[in-house]
């Protein structure tokens, strides 16, 4: 539920955008991720770090698109976005020596340092990468063909990168004794 939930903006910038473009699509993902935190606010009293900062990338970049009536802003928040979390992660632990996909997941599952390291990067690495991708889309496709991407083909990509990890995982994950 919580992975739909992350989703919400995204589904209906797509939805938007096959109705009336980029711009309102644009609006109404700002618009979206406004009520999404205000959602989380209303609910819980405390908004994730994250969702503070995706709200501050697509009201700058959101912004710039309508302001300037322009889409190659909002074709780069993505990237930004991506970049942003696989920077957070190596920036981490290289500098402050905290591991946060270890922080995330060490209630599920134990792993070898070693592991945890590997899982890290990797996941950096996988943000990294799609922040490449997402740009490689925006500049060599159609319009249409990135709003497709950006829903589909990237949550796609997450889906199947968490999976392929799930089953490597798998052996760590610790079950609750029936």
């Amino acid at each position: 539920m919580k992975f739909l939930f992350d989703l919400f903006p995204i589904i209906l910038f797509f939805v938007a955008y096959k109705f009336a473009g980029i711009f309102a699509a644009t609006a109404v993902a700002i618009a979206a991720t406004v009520g999404q935190i205000a959602w989380v606010w209303f609910r819980h009293r405390k908004v994730d770090t994250m969702l503070w900062v995706s709200l501050a990338i697509v009201s700058v970049f959101g912004g710039a698109t309508l302001v300037f009536q322009n889409p190659t802003f909002i074709k780069w928040k993505p990237t930004v976005l991506y970049w942003f979390f696989a920077i957070a992660l190596v920036f981490s632990a290289a500098v402050l020596k905290k591991n946060l996909i270890r922080k995330m997941l060490e209630a599920q599952m134990q792993l070898p340092e070693k592991l945890w390291r590997t899982l890290n990067l990797a996941w950096a690495a996988f943000f990294g990468l799609m922040g490449v991708l997402n740009l490689l889309i925006a500049y060599n496709f159609s319009e249409n063909t990135w709003v497709n991407f950006k829903l589909f083909g990237g949550m796609g990509l997450m889906l199947v990168f968490v999976l392929a990890q799930g089953i490597l995982l798998s052996r760590y994950i610790e079950e609750e004794p029936k």
